[in-house]
């Protein structure tokens, strides 16, 4: 019988540990738990922390028994340590003292860390959070019921620092947002980055670009974060959000090389450069299917993809991890903010001749009640007409999701741009136009490039 050791739960690990139990019904699937939550929503935090999911208990995807009937063995609150691969041992801690375990194959599921900005002093003032796991999620409730802060200072204007704006406003805090970025949300263009902003601002989040916090202390009982330019903010609480690195401590003792961003080296079938070793989600390098390169590019998504091909791989199969376009979506209190493949700058680095097109237009027919402007902006190659990338911005009920996902595919599946004027989407009134947003937003670039 096959011994699988899997060394986180989450996204990547378990998904891992269910494929393997599917393939091979027979081995022995064991999943090692740093804390005591093996497969809960880390994506779902934010709306936790809004009030929005009154019960944390609801983010579980699968509950422990769920797992536990499905033949996979929990390792709660054990600690790897450290790999020797020569050994096919891990060494582990917990409550109940040292150990080690064996194992025929190994998947490293151990996720990424909140970065801590080195530069900005205070970061371990009591009142200041990160926000990654379960745990960091009940510390900052615990803290809201238990000081009933009444403003709060949110450091980096990412995803992570948008949607924790938009749930700490719902608990009606005085929200300020800060970031060292020019505009917010980075991954958009700055047209939409004014859209976003002027969104956040007519939320009463005040927003400073441009800045650096440098230091977090306590003034007069509060927390005051100091920056540059003359930045002050006195709060009651402090979020910083300044994004994610791999997680490879672990990796490290086992000498797993590491590749792009210091994450964990794969290749599409999630092998590392250790026999018997695979590796999956916001640990490792993610091949990117546009680019035909690896990348760094945490997402759940892809860590559920991952972890399946690990699962499954480690047991004798030979899938291949299709590859990344790094789609995204974001709601911010009543706009969804949609990205996939390049946008304009990023494709001009990697050596193209891109064209962006901005088109406005409504969701649906507007003679029918609700409909919302959507702004939409297509890169294209100048060269080949390929699809590079798409950006979207508008209500989140205008299905914003599912166009980026229109746009998704035909990169996925190399399209060119005029192609996807021609594809043959559903219509009706309420719902959509004789040519779908997707598709007047590509008849635009192709009407600007070819004229």
């Amino acid at each position: 019988m096959d011994n699988l050791l899997i060394i986180g739960g989450s996204d990547a690990g378990i998904s891992a540990a269910l494929r393997a139990r599917e393939v091979a019904p027979s081995c022995s699937v064991t999943v090692m738990l740093a804390d005591d939550y093996p497969n809960y929503s880390i994506c779902g935090l934010p709306f936790f922390l809004s009030g929005e999911i009154p019960d944390w208990r609801a983010l579980a995807h699968r509950t422990r028994e769920e797992l536990l009937r499905q033949g996979i063995r929990l390792l709660p609150d054990h600690k790897a340590t450290a790999v020797r691969p020569e050994e096919k041992i891990v060494v582990v801690s917990s409550s109940s003292g040292g150990k080690t375990l064996s194992y025929d194959r190994l998947i490293l599921a151990t996720g990424a860390a909140s970065r801590k900005p080195g530069h900005i002093k205070g970061l371990d003032t009591p009142g200041v959070f990160f926000l990654r796991w379960m745990a960091d999620s009940f510390a900052i409730a615990q803290h809201i019921e238990r000081n009933t802060p009444t403003s709060a200072l949110i450091i980096g204007n990412g995803y992570i620092g948008m949607e924790m704006a938009d749930a700490l406003t719902r608990r009606g805090l005085a929200v300020t947002l800060v970031g060292h970025s020019q505009h917010v949300l980075k991954t958009v263009d700055p047209t939409l980055g004014r859209l976003v902003l002027a969104e956040l601002e007519r939320n009463s989040v005040r927003v400073a670009s441009g800045v650096d916090v440098e230091e977090i202390g306590v003034r007069d009982g509060r927390l005051m974060a100091i920056g540059s330019g003359g930045f002050q903010a006195q709060v009651d609480l402090v979020l910083v959000a300044t994004g994610a690195e791999p997680e490879v401590g672990l990796a490290k003792s086992g000498k797993v090389p590491l590749g792009y961003g210091g994450a964990i080296k794969v290749n599409r079938r999630m092998e590392t450069g250790v026999p018997g070793i695979f590796a999956a989600g916001d640990c490792v390098e993610t091949w990117h299917r546009l680019l035909e390169k690896s990348l760094y590019l945490p997402l759940g998504t892809t860590a559920h993809k991952q972890g399946r091909i690990a699962g499954e791989n480690a047991l004798g199969g030979r899938k291949e991890y299709a590859g990344t376009l790094g789609t995204q979506v974001l709601k911010l209190f009543d706009l969804a903010i949609a990205r996939t493949g390049l946008n304009d700058a990023e494709a001009r680095l990697e050596g193209f001749s891109p064209l962006t097109v901005e088109t406005e237009c409504w969701d649906h027919k507007n003679y029918y009640p609700g409909a919302h402007r959507l702004h939409i902006r297509v890169t294209g190659d100048r060269t080949t007409g390929y699809l590079l990338g798409a950006q979207i911005i508008g209500h989140w009920q205008t299905g914003v999701a599912k166009r980026i996902d229109v746009f998704a595919t035909a990169i996925f599946n190399r399209m060119k741009v005029e192609e996807v004027e021609q594809l043959d989407l559903s219509y009706t009134p309420p719902l959509s136009n004789p040519w779908d947003p997707v598709q007047m937003s590509a008849e635009a670039w192709c009407r600007t490039a070819y004229q």
